[in-house]
């Protein structure tokens, strides 16, 4: 350590005891006690230079600011920034817009991965007068877990499964050449990587960084297409779960940048291969018990299941534009490469939307496969939870052959749909539901509308992660 920068590093076994112990504390700790707790930590605590907050906007987009300590205890209240710099989220003549800690998120940072002395947190965004943010979703999906929680005694357990490609070079997707395409750094496929090859180190060094941050690491281990990485982590609360979301796809892209590469999130950065998913594994808890759980239905899985389930097939059409928010998106979802684009539940068929791992009492589950990783995962998993709840279940077709319903093959027809859709507009709102379709409309006029087989630089450029202002102007 330089000895005229005593910024804090932590050894990884003492950060995951530190984070682990905080979202503990979470649980217990009204918000009041934890952020006193805290907030007299970041005051004793010397080798803490910086407090980053972070948010996602409508699109996904993840975003951070950093605020010096001392400046950040002294002027918590009143932490601002211009939303009009920021795509979709308010005009230029209503610009500043307001960011509330949220002391429950608190984490610490490997330092060796974001350098040393920082803290980060999640933080609410609110309009300028303090009132909520309509279309800060992680506040509105937090609002509705705890309506959830109040008025039926029902919790929404979450863990998602990120799938993404390592690809050579650094900001590879900014520059992105649709003539030579990515280059991959890895031949192998599912399981198949030898030790030390760079997919390999990258998947180690990513899930050593999780692992200390408290995500409760699974397994980890390289994806069926090649260069393709996925790293598991366990179940948590809906909010929780969509932290560990958009935090792990930093861990990636910081690991891999800095490695001289790339960690990607297109759903299809590479034609030929398999596509990337974010597979969403839902099940609802009441006091601790699994209620999708019953021995005795289909596929082991309560009426309350089977009812989720029916009213998110049934809605499934509309549901695409949040779930497959990109243009590329749309190119996963093609039968040949195991993509779920069938409407319909099964136990083992993967070109189904909704799978049925095996389980037992406390694990029993669906699995959303039709999810796409540049998705908004706040958003996402708002809108699916009241769909689930407020939606119509499927019509009965007693007697009838079930006829085969596909997702829809291209952004313009998931556009279409989701405009038609009065739930959608009910459950985001009309701003936000008319914010988000403009966004999704400006994206699929910047490709061509017949893809082709070829990744096209439109896609790739100037989608919602990748885009940078410089780049969207100068379409």
């Amino acid at each position: 350590m330089n000895p005229l920068k005593r910024f804090l590093e932590i050894p990884y076994d003492e950060l995951e005891k530190m984070n682990l112990e905080a979202a503990e504390s979470a649980l217990s700790l009204s918000p009041e006690l934890h952020e006193r707790k805290y907030r007299a930590y970041l005051e004793n605590e010397k080798g803490i230079k910086a407090v980053s907050i972070c948010f996602t906007d409508i699109e996904g987009r993840f975003h951070m600011l950093d605020y010096d300590k001392r400046y950040f205890l002294d002027c918590t209240d009143n932490l601002t920034f211009d939303g009009s710099s920021i795509n979709g989220f308010s005009s230029q003549s209503q610009s500043d817009l307001r960011l509330r800690p949220e002391w429950d998120s608190i984490m610490w940072l490997p330092a060796d991965v974001f350098g040393p002395g920082k803290v980060i947190m999640f933080g609410t965004v609110l309009n300028i007068d303090r009132t909520p943010y309509e279309s800060d979703f992680r506040a509105r999906l937090s609002e509705y877990a705890v309506s959830l929680k109040k008025e039926s005694g029902v919790s929404a357990s979450v863990a998602g499964e990120v799938e993404g490609f390592l690809i050579k070079g650094l900001n590879a997707e900014q520059s992105y050449d649709e003539s030579k395409g990515f280059e991959l750094i890895s031949a192998g496929g599912y399981f198949h990587s030898l030790p030390l090859e760079p997919l390999k180190v990258f998947i180690d060094t990513a899930a050593e960084a999780q692992r200390a941050m408290g995500f409760g690491n699974e397994k980890d281990h390289p994806e069926v297409a090649p260069s393709q990485f996925e790293l598991n982590f366990r179940r948590a609360s809906a909010v929780r779960a969509c932290d560990l979301i958009q935090l792990y796809k930093l861990v990636c892209r910081q690991v891999a940048a800095n490695m001289q590469m790339t960690a990607c999130f297109l759903p299809k950065p590479v034609a030929g291969v398999n596509g990337s998913g974010m597979h969403l594994n839902i099940s609802m808890l009441s006091d601790g018990r699994n209620n999708f759980y019953s021995q005795g239905g289909r596929f082991c899985l309560s009426d309350t299941a089977w009812q989720f389930v029916s009213r998110i097939l049934n809605h499934a059409h509309e549901l695409s534009l949040v779930l497959n928010s990109s243009v590329n998106a749309y190119r996963r979802l093609d039968p040949r490469f195991e993509a779920p684009n069938q409407i319909k539940i099964s136990p083992v068929d993967r070109s189904a939307m909704i799978r049925v791992p095996a389980g037992n009492e406390d694990s029993a589950r669906i699995e959303l496969r039709s999810v796409a990783p540049d998705a908004n995962p706040y958003l996402a998993l708002y809108v699916l939870l009241r769909t689930a709840s407020e939606g119509q279940p499927m019509p009965k077709t007693a007697g009838k052959r079930e006829r085969i319903r596909l997702m829809p093959g291209n952004i313009y027809d998931a556009l279409r749909f989701f405009r038609g859709s009065r739930l959608m507009k009910n459950i985001m709102g009309p701003d936000s539901f008319e914010k988000y379709a403009q966004r999704k409309q400006a994206a699929a006029d910047r490709s061509p509308k017949i893809l082709g087989g070829r990744i096209k630089k439109g896609e790739v450029v100037y989608h919602h992660e990748i885009s940078t202002q410089r780049l969207w102007n100068d379409f």
